[in-house]
């Protein structure tokens, strides 16, 4: 099995993953202060609740994606500790089968590259994924498997948190799907704003997208605002919430050593697909 640690600004995912499969999804609160001893103890916590109690857990293999940096150091050590070598840390010069097509490929998240990636792998080309977390983030690979690069937004929740934040007389809301775009209270006003609005955008940026490449694109959504705005978007779509672990996976399968090239890993899971994608037509 393989551990995949995704680092984002909320939570720390973790998720064990066999033969392509993820087998397990953990989450941990980001604290930018918790050294490796406070996040491995966690961790126990977590993996005793998944295993028989007279077996250690263990993985062949770890691999580690960050956005935050402070953390990378302290869960790169917890993966040592349950691997015994050092997790392959997604970087710009790690093999990705994606060539880049942007100025400063250094500069692209890793959590979007891992995305890029298995979607590019597993989808139909070019593929356009949206990532829905704390930022809301597009990236696009054509159909030569060319990173084209993307959009980042605000992200759902973070909008709505600056909303009652900034503004006095709005408040602190639950995230749900609004039943219609005319809200009749404050509250519902602030969920079709946050929520339906997210949908139109990816619609409306799904489509200047498509224009701009010149035929349709397969769409991916993920993270973990997704459920909220894929049922609302009107651009067919496939829900993958495993996006990114699975994308982890793939990224250690190309780059652990010894490698193990040229081995695909199974075709993706359709959780939520919102219509079927539309015939392709050849570009130009």
């Amino acid at each position: 099995m393989i551990l995949a640690i995704d680092i984002g600004n909320t939570t720390v995912a973790l998720g064990g993953i066999r033969d392509g499969r993820v087998c397990f999804v953990a989450h941990m609160d980001t604290v930018r202060t918790r050294t490796a001893a406070e996040y491995r103890a966690e961790m126990e916590r977590i993996f005793a609740r998944r295993r028989n109690p007279e077996r250690k857990v263990w993985f062949e293999g770890a691999v580690l994606t960050s956005v935050v940096p402070q953390l990378t150091g302290p869960l790169a050590a917890c993966a040592r500790h349950y691997t015994g070598k050092d997790p392959v840390i997604v970087g710009p010069d790690i093999r990705t089968g994606l060539r880049m097509g942007v100025p400063e490929p250094q500069m692209v998240g890793k959590d979007r590259i891992a995305d890029a990636a298995y979607a590019a792998a597993n989808y139909p080309l070019p593929v356009i994924t949206v990532d829905l977390g704390t930022a809301t983030t597009f990236n696009v690979v054509d159909g030569r498997r060319v990173f084209r690069g993307g959009v980042i937004c605000p992200g759902l929740s973070t909008g709505l948190r600056a909303l009652g934040d900034r503004c006095a007389q709005l408040p602190q809301i639950h995230l749900a799907r609004p039943a219609h775009a005319i809200g009749t209270t404050t509250q519902e006003c602030m969920l079709s704003g946050s929520v339906l609005g997210t949908a139109v955008l990816v619609d409306g940026m799904v489509q200047r997208i498509e224009e701009e490449l010149g035929c349709p694109a397969t769409l991916v959504l993920t993270g973990g605002l997704a459920k909220y705005v894929a049922p609302l978007c009107r651009h067919p779509l496939t829900y993958d919430p495993e996006l990114m672990l699975k994308g982890l996976a793939l990224l250690y399968e190309m780059n652990s050593r010894p490698a193990r090239r040229g081995r695909r890993l199974p075709a993706p899971r359709r959780e939520h697909t919102a219509r079927t994608q539309p015939k392709r037509r050849n570009a130009g």
